[in-house]
């Protein structure tokens, strides 16, 4: 589980995302970018990084279920996750 600081900050960097990700494309689109300076870093989209839903783990992120390998091998192997199973040959 990750420190409960780390997950909030990420929730911090994407609210600030959402608040100026109009104001940003704007000035971007007129290459105003003395005023785009003036945005807070956080606010940029590329600042943010992919976190487990559930553990918050940085590391072995899984897209397309939002979920770490670890977490998501634990739920496939209880059958949480609806058309997955284990492999064997």
């Amino acid at each position: 589980m990750a420190k409960k600081s780390l997950i909030a900050r990420e929730v911090k960097r994407q609210k600030l995302v959402a608040k100026h990700a109009e104001l940003r494309a704007k000035l971007k689109a007129e290459g105003n970018w003395d005023e785009l300076d003036k945005l807070p870093k956080n606010s940029s989209k590329v600042r943010l990084h992919n976190r487990c839903q559930l553990t918050g783990r940085p590391k072995g992120y899984m897209r397309n279920f939002g979920v770490s390998r670890v977490t998501f091998r634990l739920m496939a192997l209880n059958g949480k996750i609806p058309g997955i199973t284990k492999a064997s040959w």
